[in-house]
């Protein structure tokens, strides 16, 4: 039978007190929505309608268009006014429907798919996803009968005293036979204190026609967290994270201190790696077998080899070889890419270049829009001036050069193979292959003078205070 779902994500969520919408917030890297989505995709639900409202562009900007579809409900009226947004373009297919907020990024693809097998195995109109929480309240509550069959839901404000004690609640997630959910849906009212029209309605117009509704409880209820405010997004963040790292750590990768380690939900790590705790994983991240990843490494977009070790270091959008080291305190900006056996020092930051195979920038250098080949050595406040103010320009280092300390490559220039470059030099022009360039002025000490230039600044500092 054909699955669908509908995705509500049209609420501003005011009690986030932001300017983004609310199922755009990032729980670990990714929009809540997002998580949402993928969920519902891994349980083999190929046709998906998201319900926007608030910051409908944005939404769609986010999500992107080709996978799913998109229903407008320009004015909010509640739950089930949002799910009959989406009747033009399923209500009159076949087939069960899950319906889930955008805002309940903690849910399992393995929960959607158990919620859809007791749904078809039961022959229910409607499942109730449900949780059972120690602490209730805000919720709606499951209402069974003596046979523990679901009669209703009470919303939390409407709960008698005996309803306000039953610890299971409604997480808002359900399956329904697609025709009877949009039928029951014509007929609910806003004939309530709020004059919206709400999705549990259609629990009471179903169970009143003799159909069948049943329940699922899952087995974690953090699962059932809906996120409204910033104290509810910290702890999906914070239980998000925990569930990442767990699935690293089955996978083979060491962490010192797994809750203080923060990994997006991306990243992918090879086995034997240790992650020390401080370190941020981000975006499109990706690390290789047997790497040591140090306290305060912060990565994005990154791809690392294996055996890499990174100490202290921020790498963006950046390629490292295996067996690379790099660091403490390296910057590694977009468009780096380190060959294998590289050493990147402390202090050194390095942007769109390609360093080669086996050569070193140890310690207090920049590299920018360089090109430098195998076995080269870059010495201590060496840099490459690639910037004029106006331009950009390379500068290409060839194989086995020497560039000695506090040297200056003016771009654009060319250093070839086996040069070497004397410390202290300011180089403007091309080097030849396996020559050696010396660009300073000559040393001139001047006997005495010392003395004199100290007595001369003292005189100056005493007539300006004067």
């Amino acid at each position: 039978m054909k699955k669908l779902a509908i995705v509500l994500a049209a609420g501003q969520g005011k009690r986030m007190k932001s300017k983004l919408y609310k199922v755009l917030h990032p729980v670990c890297g990714k929009p809540m929505v997002e998580h949402v989505l993928d969920a519902v995709r891994g349980a083999d639900i190929r046709r998906s309608v998201v319900i926007v409202g608030h910051g409908a562009e944005a939404v769609k900007e986010a999500i992107g268009g080709e996978a799913v579809e998109f229903a407008l409900q320009a004015e909010q009226l509640g739950t089930g006014h949002a799910v009959m947004q989406a009747k033009a373009l399923i209500g009159d297919e076949d087939g069960i429907t899950v319906v889930i907020c955008g805002d309940t990024p903690l849910v399992r693809t393995e929960t959607i798919e158990a919620m859809l097998a007791v749904h078809g195995s039961q022959g229910a109109a409607a499942t109730i996803l449900t949780a059972e929480l120690d602490n209730p309240a805000g919720y709606g509550r499951i209402v069974r009968g003596a046979d523990a069959g679901v009669l209703k839901i009470v919303e939390h404000k409407d709960c008698s005293t005996e309803e306000a004690a039953i610890r299971e609640i409604n997480t808002g997630t359900y399956c329904f036979d697609n025709r009877k959910l949009f039928d029951a849906l014509a007929r609910v009212t806003n004939s309530n204190a709020q004059g919206e029209y709400y999705l549990t309605d259609v629990i009471g117009i179903l169970k009143g026609e003799g159909e069948k509704i049943v329940a699922h409880i899952v087995e974690d209820p953090a699962e059932s967290i809906g996120v409204n405010d910033r104290i509810a997004l910290g702890e999906a963040e914070r239980l998000m994270r925990l569930r990442i790292n767990a699935g690293h750590q089955v996978n083979g990768v060491t962490f010192i201190d797994a809750a203080n380690t923060y990994i997006e939900a991306e990243v992918k790590i090879g086995s034997d790696t240790v992650v020390y705790p401080g370190a941020v994983l981000k975006g499109r991240t990706e690390i290789g077998a047997d790497c040591w990843i140090g306290p305060q490494t912060e990565l994005t977009d990154t791809i690392v080899g294996n055996g890499v070790t990174i100490r202290q270091s921020v790498a963006e959008g950046a390629v490292i070889g295996d067996e690379s080291t790099v660091g403490p305190f390296a910057y590694l900006r977009p468009g780096t890419k380190l060959g294998q056996h590289v050493k990147v020092g402390d202090f050194v930051e390095i942007k769109n270049s390609a360093i080669g195979d086996h050569s070193k920038v140890p310690h207090l250098s920049y590299v920018g829009d360089a090109v430098v080949g195998s076995k080269v050595n870059i010495g201590c406040g060496a840099i490459t001036a690639n910037y004029d103010g106006h331009n950009k320009s390379k500068t290409v280092i060839g194989d086995n050069a020497f560039i000695g300390s506090n040297s200056n490559l003016i771009a654009p220039v060319k250093i070839g193979d086996g040069a070497y470059v004397v410390a202290g030099s300011t180089i403007t022009h091309d080097v030849p292959d396996n020559d050696l360039a010396i660009a300073r002025e000559r040393q001139v000490n001047k006997p005495g003078y010392a003395d004199k230039f100290r007595a001369r600044a003292r005189a100056k500092k005493e007539r300006e205070t004067e």
